[in-house]
């Protein structure tokens, strides 16, 4: 294992049915090909010695003794591998019974884990040859620092897997020995099963079945190569590719499992009701090692908060904003009102609030004419998103509302004493406060609520003003960090766009253009040519950078050092290291030294995993020094 990240197969080679020469040639062969992807423990189907499908020739001697001649090879085999591999065998034990064996093979030695669960129903007759374990078999064996356990096909379908003691005893991989067959909508079952027992066990999931090669007398057995991580399929074969010889290989985390099972405390609770121990967990320090290689044999998403598959965006961001929606609409039944303020800036995140409030008052029956949009015209206003902003309010039929604060701020900067030819943060504030107070009053002449704009990666590097932008009646994106919000406002430009009428095409046009222009506050004038002068990613950074640290921070917990190692696989080719670890240290300082702006957040939904609301998903005390994550950036 190297910095939490432990390198696993699952894999399903040739074989041929009673010849266990074969088979076993065909399973080192491929161990030392293993050996050369430095994989550290591979999982083979059920029975992979003898095959799955000998039937009564599983009480004839000769194969026996094959099968165990066959173990004594591959057990040989492995003396000069770092690989430990986990095979299928029948084994004839001293009480007089056969019994369906996983042989866990390592350096030489052998270790047993017996079938719990002998199917003998439909197509299935293993009973006929083979005993039940024993015992109850929750057994974990340790590899490459890391506890294992091992369960056999059947055991996986039952109501109460082995598995799932397993996990409770301290396994962080489960591995599962099966010879499958195919039948019409079993292999989704399986697959389904696999991904729900990986995330109930907070677990990685290995499964490996036998396939093309096997009897096809009245089953047929398909390749089935599977591993999964916590509810999600890392890597898998085509089972369709029947004549493939599936391997496999994935870096599984270790660290982000062990940091899931000691947050989620359930998870303890659950192990310490079923009378076990939850075992041990990773010690942070094997996983400190920065300068080690990236996992190789696992992608990083970029942009972890985003879909890796365009083939999800219909169904997530549907997901997104009914969530919004659905707060948004509860807070206007609480208030009794269906009157919303919203600040219009050309923006993507006044933009998608204000999508959100229109879909809202669709879906409740209300009238959008009652969404006051408020287009606020000031010194850094450019052209293209004071257009943007009148064009997005008029397409989507709200009230639009137009009020210059240039004025009203040059008034205040007299009254304060403050030259307006000095651009520092009391010239920005000054705008972004004028501004809120003027949604505040028309809320108030309203009757109205004020909607919040910021998201979540403002919120997690204090890119608000206090008591400016920062505060409203309901903000329904701090939930959506930035490049999520980018996300969702392109789906609904390809909504609008799917249908026929010009006006949804000017509004997808509308929304497209707002997409790319410069992520801005446009709080200082804009350049010589009218065009944005002030760019938030040139002035805190790039957004995907610090949403990939806001991610793995929050969500698993990660240090810097672990984060570095992540963040360089994922924005290989994009941002040299240099770029990376400037940027880093941005994110750590500015998240320390801005909680006080989150720790009086307003009200707003939790739309994913990772949220920053004092109320729920986070508590830190806004003096809490930053020190420690610095000095280990520094150390990069």
């Amino acid at each position: 294992m190297t910095n939490g990240f432990l390198r696993i197969a699952s894999v399903a080679p040739e074989h041929k049915v009673g010849d266990v020469e074969f088979n076993v040639s065909k399973i080192i062969e491929s161990m030392h090909s293993l050996e050369e992807k430095r994989v550290e423990i591979a999982v083979y189907p059920e029975l992979c010695i003898t095959g799955y499908t000998c039937g009564d020739l599983f009480h004839n001697a000769t194969l026996l003794k094959a099968a165990q001649c066959g173990l004594d090879k591959i057990a040989s085999a492995s003396r000069e591998l770092n690989v430990h591999v986990i095979v299928g065998l029948p084994v004839a034990k001293e009480d007089g019974c056969v019994v369906n064996c996983a042989a866990f093979v390592h350096g030489g030695e052998v270790e047993f884990i017996e079938k719990t669960f002998i199917p003998t129903y439909n197509e299935f007759y293993e009973r006929r040859w083979f005993a039940p374990a024993s015992d109850r078999n929750v057994r974990t064996f340790e590899s490459h620092g890391v506890e294992i356990g091992i369960e056999i096909c059947e055991d996986l379908w039952v109501p109460v897997p082995p598995s799932s003691m397993l996990a409770m005893s301290g396994a962080k991989v489960i591995f599962n020995l099966s010879a499958s067959d195919d039948l019409i909508g079993k292999y989704s079952y399986l697959r389904s099963l696999i991904q729900q027992q990986s995330a109930r066990c907070i677990c990685a999931y290995a499964y490996a079945s036998a396939g093309f090669g096997e009897s096809s007398t009245d089953v047929v057995f398909l390749p089935k190569t599977i591993i999964a991580e916590n509810g999600t399929i890392l890597s898998e074969n085509d089972k369709n590719d029947f004549l493939d010889n599936p391997m496999v290989v994935v870096d599984v985390d270790i660290a982000a499992l062990d940091r899931d099972r000691f947050h989620t405390t359930t998870f303890v609770d659950c192990a310490r009701c079923n009378g076990v121990d939850g075992g041990s967990y990773l010690s942070v320090n094997d996983c400190e090692d920065a300068s080690a290689h990236a996992p190789e044999y696992r992608s990083v998403n970029p942009t972890p908060f985003v879909p890796a598959t365009d083939g999800l965006i219909d169904s997530r961001c549907t997901e997104i904003t009914t969530i919004q929606e659905s707060g948004l609409a509860r807070r206007l039944k609480a208030v009794g009102s269906n009157k919303i303020v919203v600040g219009i800036s050309g923006g993507l995140d006044s933009t998608l609030a204000l999508l959100v409030a229109v879909n809202t008052l669709r879906r409740i029956g209300g009238d959008v004419k009652d969404i006051i949009g408020v287009t606020m015209p000031g010194f850094g206003t450019t052209d293209r998103t004071y257009d943007n902003a009148i064009k997005l309010m008029r397409l989507l039929g709200v009230t639009i509302r137009e009020i210059p604060i240039a004025k009203a701020v040059n008034q205040h900067f007299s009254d304060i004493g403050h030259d307006p030819a000095i651009h520092d943060v009391t010239y920005e504030n000054s705008q972004a406060r004028e501004r809120t107070q003027i949604l505040m009053d028309i809320a108030n002449q309203t009757g109205a609520i004020v909607l919040g704009t910021g998201d979540l990666s403002e919120l997690a590097l204090g890119w608000a003003t206090y008591n400016g932008d920062h505060m409203s009646m309901y903000g329904v994106n701090s939930g959506v960090p930035k490049t999520l919000v980018k996300y969702v406002v392109r789906w609904y430009a390809s909504v609008f766009g799917r249908l026929a009428d010009s006006s949804s095409e000017e509004l997808k046009a509308t929304l497209l253009d707002i997409i790319d222009t410069p992520i801005s506050p446009e709080l200082t004038p804009a350049d010589e040519n009218g065009n944005i002068k002030q760019k938030t990613e040139e002035l805190v950074g790039p957004y995907e950078l610090h949403d990939f640290f806001l991610y793995y921070m929050l969500r698993y917990g990660f240090s810097p050092g672990r984060v570095w190692i992540l963040a360089r696989k994922a924005f290989d080719g994009v941002y040299d290291e240099r770029t990376i670890k400037h940027w880093m240290k941005t994110f750590y300082r500015r998240f320390f030294n801005q909680q006080f702006k989150r720790s009086c957040l307003p009200d707003g939904p939790k739309v994913g995993s990772v949220c920053l609301s004092p109320r729920g998903d986070w508590r830190m005390p806004s003096d809490a020094s930053s020190r420690l994550w610095l000095s280990a950036v520094e150390a990069l």
